[in-house]
């Protein structure tokens, strides 16, 4: 695994505890090394089998056990320190029994750094049609073919354990956001009785963490109840789901404001599916440690690039003459290499090859500003940091999202 000047310089500043290497009882173990003075932010470390990972930090998605148009050699390149990979997908194809045949994820893929698997959950709801929850799990159609099938806690740990992965998700409902209290009450509570068994279900507890991920919607006393009960079954980790789908930025900010205090200081703590430049900083501004989604390689694919300029959409006009470096600041290959009209002319010719380098640009740019991120926090500029940000992207009220 590649690893940033500054990341290399965090190994000597903050040495390694030996005793936190392939420790045989913790697969994962989070180490706190600095929290940010004026805002509480916090520089970790994740120990894991495949590798020790500095926080915070965004994952790329690799979802049928491939990132979107990127290599495994891309990724290294980049300094990807952790992949995710979803076990719904993988679960239909190529099925989880030829991953673990073929010796796990990470040989199937033939990627050798950290892993996370999701539960599949999220895909049930988003994807599968006619889906019908129950206390045993979800009865669902099959997006693919209309097969009836069915996903339950000792389900997902049977798949996840088949793949492998670093750390595994329990399965939850992904409840949306704007739903009554009664529901959403209801639906912690099943979340919580489904971690206690997933936690019972998981057969290799020695090499795999189960993290448990804490709902509530927008209602803090829910939120309370579901990291309580979550929080009393000591799980190696915990996530902030439901958020990141249609709220506002101000109202995912309030609902980390709240919940964040109630997890626990000493282990990893992942907010599901948020890569908006200004939503990591301020999820780590409130004490995120991980973070993913799809969004720097799905714009990618259709030619939206984040830079260290601000955004930009490639296949406007205005980039045909362009023969200015992609993003001289960002340091991947295309990036460094080719021009603003070469990138242009890629996409406007529906070249696959523009894809491959708008997608491994965004990721990089991402992994980059995690890494500035880091040493913002170690500085005590974090505050800064953000607003310099803001800045490049011509932040105002009437531009209030970045992505």
């Amino acid at each position: 695994m590649k690893r940033s000047k500054f990341d290399e310089y965090l190994l000597e500043k903050y040495p390694i505890n030996e005793a936190y290497v392939n420790d045989p009882n913790r697969p994962v173990i989070y180490e706190l090394l600095h929290v940010e003075k004026d805002t509480g932010a916090r520089l970790g470390r994740i120990y894991t089998r495949h590798g020790i990972v500095h926080t915070p930090m965004f994952m790329p998605v690799g979802t049928q056990a491939t990132v979107k148009n990127v290599s495994p050699r891309d990724l290294d390149e980049i300094n990807a320190q952790f992949v995710l990979s979803n076990t719904y997908h993988l679960w239909l194809r190529p099925g989880d029994d030829i991953v673990a045949a073929a010796g796990g994820l990470h040989k199937f893929m033939n990627y050798n750094g950290p892993m996370l698997t999701d539960s599949g959950g999220f895909q049930v709801w988003s994807l599968a049609k006619h889906n019908s929850i129950a206390e045993e799990g979800v009865t669902f159609k099959n997006h693919l073919n209309g097969d009836q099938m069915f996903l339950s806690p000792e389900v997902a740990m049977r798949i996840q354990n088949n793949l492998g992965s670093d750390v595994m998700m329990q399965l939850d409902e992904a409840i949306p956001y704007f739903e009554s209290y009664d529901y959403v009450k209801n639906s912690v509570e099943r979340t919580t009785r489904w971690a206690e068994r997933a936690k019972i279900a998981h057969k290799r507890p020695q090499d795999q963490a189960l993290f448990g991920i804490i709902q509530g919607a927008g209602f803090k006393e829910l939120r309370k109840l579901s990291a309580e009960g979550l929080v009393a079954l000591d799980l190696p980790g915990y996530a902030v789901g439901g958020l990141s789908v249609g709220e506002t930025k101000e109202e995912m900010n309030r609902v980390l404001d709240f919940t964040m205090p109630m997890l626990p200081a000493d282990k990893p703590r992942y907010l599901m599916g948020v890569a908006a430049p200004d939503s990591l900083i301020d999820g780590a501004i409130r004490g995120v440690d991980m973070f993913d989604s799809v969004l720097p390689t799905r714009i990618g694919r259709k030619g939206t690039l984040m830079t260290s300029h601000g955004r930009i959409v490639i296949r406007n006009h205005k980039y045909q003459n362009d023969f200015s470096l992609i993003d001289p600041e960002t340091e991947d290959y295309g990036s460094q290499t080719f021009s603003k009209a070469y990138l242009h002319h890629l996409f406007k010719t529906n070249e696959l090859y523009g894809q491959n380098i708008a997608s491994v640009h965004n990721l990089r740019y991402l992994l980059k500003l995690m890494e500035d991120m880091r040493q913002a926090i170690d500085e005590d500029r974090l505050l800064a940091f953000r607003a310099d940000l803001m800045e490049k992207y011509g932040y105002n009220k009437a531009n209030a999202r970045l992505f």
